[in-house]
């Protein structure tokens, strides 16, 4: 029921069929289970051990991914990490939408993939959900936000606090709120790249 998914009755009268967005019926489809299994009882150098609890709650995590002890994952299942990919302290996957992150993204402390939201044009409020994909060699910087539905282009930097709520251009530095390009970004190997020839 969605009263044991932790929503008031309030919540159902208000929202109503639109709840049925949400996983249901324990703490683990809360996001409370990553506290549990992987929070504090962890240390920060145990990253496999980490990766390997969330693969067992369905989560896509390739060889080699970084997940620090007090980032959380609302659904490990809509997790999809390539080889490499870094989840720095702190950082929430609010995922109930799937969360792409290519080969070697790094999300740094504090970030905020937002994969859900409400539709306040309605009545209802409905809740809402859309993917979320970062690219390869992306880095979004301490305490930045991507909103619903936002595709970060390969090699993209997102700021500090930088708030995306709208798709950010491969291999570039973008920022502010909302976040806007407002350089390109040399390839750290030395590789050609579309925004260095612009």
């Amino acid at each position: 029921s969605v009263a044991a998914a932790g929503f008031s009755s309030g919540e159902v009268k208000r929202y109503g069929r639109d709840l049925r967005t949400k996983p249901k019926l324990s703490a683990v489809h809360q996001g409370y289970w990553d506290r549990l299994l992987i929070g504090p009882a962890t240390p920060p150098p145990l990253h496999a051990w980490r990766c390997f609890l969330l693969r067992c709650f369905g989560a896509r995590i390739a060889a080699g991914c970084h997940i620090y002890s007090d980032a959380r994952i609302w659904a490990p299942w809509n997790l999809h990490m390539a080889a490499q990919a870094c989840l720095g302290p702190r950082v929430i996957c609010y995922s109930m939408a799937p969360i792409h992150l290519g080969e070697r993204v790094v999300v740094s402390q504090g970030g905020h993939l937002c994969t859900g939201s409400h539709d306040y044009t309605s009545a209802t409020f409905p809740l809402f959900a859309r993917p979320i994909t970062i690219g390869a060699d992306a880095w979004i910087c301490t305490e930045a936000f991507v909103g619903p539905g936002v595709q970060i282009g390969e090699g993209a930097v997102i700021g500090a606090r930088a708030v995306a709520m709208r798709s950010q251009p491969a291999w570039m530095v973008c920022a502010g709120n909302p976040a806007r390009p407002l350089k390109p970004r040399l390839h750290p190997r030395g590789i050609h790249t579309p925004a260095s020839a612009s």
